[in-house]
């Protein structure tokens, strides 16, 4: 009996992420780079998941790391899949790149990247858009998120917590567990009272 692949999340941190500890701590705290994915890595360890960090400041590195993080059809066939030596009636395999999940913070490209939104509305996985800090709270330029309305949802101004509450969200979703997962209302009978 074989078990069952453990669900993948890729992590994106965008432009100056990678200065983090020392850019602006006050704004962005003193948790470096390396230790938010350390402490990424062991609650993705808890909850079951796998998972990838990847850090760029260049819009279009993002970009092909979010296209290849999409999930393909699994039954197309390569019209030359004999000659690589696949027959027909096996199925395709996945990417090995394609993600279950996709938590991106998109550092200043959230207010201004058209092209990083229409790549967050082009792949099929769930989406959760962070912030260490406050966005809508500080300047004004950075009140917009260009990239956000493509996400499932955006989490913000809770540090590093922001990008963890992310992962336990699509680990529930990707695990169908109830663990954060959104509530499913009911509707209530008719005549009778709703019971919340």
């Amino acid at each position: 009996m074989s078990l069952a692949p453990q669900p993948r999340v890729l992590v994106i941190h965008g432009p100056n992420l990678n200065l983090l500890g020392e850019r602006e701590p006050a704004i962005y705290g003193s948790v470096t780079l390396p230790q938010l994915d350390a402490s990424l890595h062991a609650l993705a360890g808890e909850l079951g998941v796998s998972l990838t960090t990847k850090q760029s400041n260049s819009e279009g590195t993002i970009i092909d790391w979010i296209q290849d993080a999409r999930r393909r059809p699994h039954d197309q066939h390569d019209p030359h899949d004999r000659q690589h030596g696949r027959q027909h009636d096996q199925p395709a395999q996945p990417s090995p790149q394609a993600q279950g999940g996709l938590i991106i913070n998109p550092g200043g490209y959230t207010h201004t990247s058209v092209a990083i939104h229409d790549a967050l509305r082009a792949v099929s996985i769930p989406v959760v858009e962070v912030h260490l800090s406050n966005i809508v709270g500080r300047e004004t330029f950075r009140q917009v998120s260009v990239t956000g309305v493509a996400c499932a949802g955006v989490i913000m101004g809770l540090g590093p917590a922001s990008y963890l509450l992310a992962l336990r969200y699509l680990a529930s979703l990707l695990l169908a567990s109830p663990l954060l997962a959104p509530a499913q209302e009911q509707a209530p009978t008719p005549g009778k009272p709703p019971t919340h």
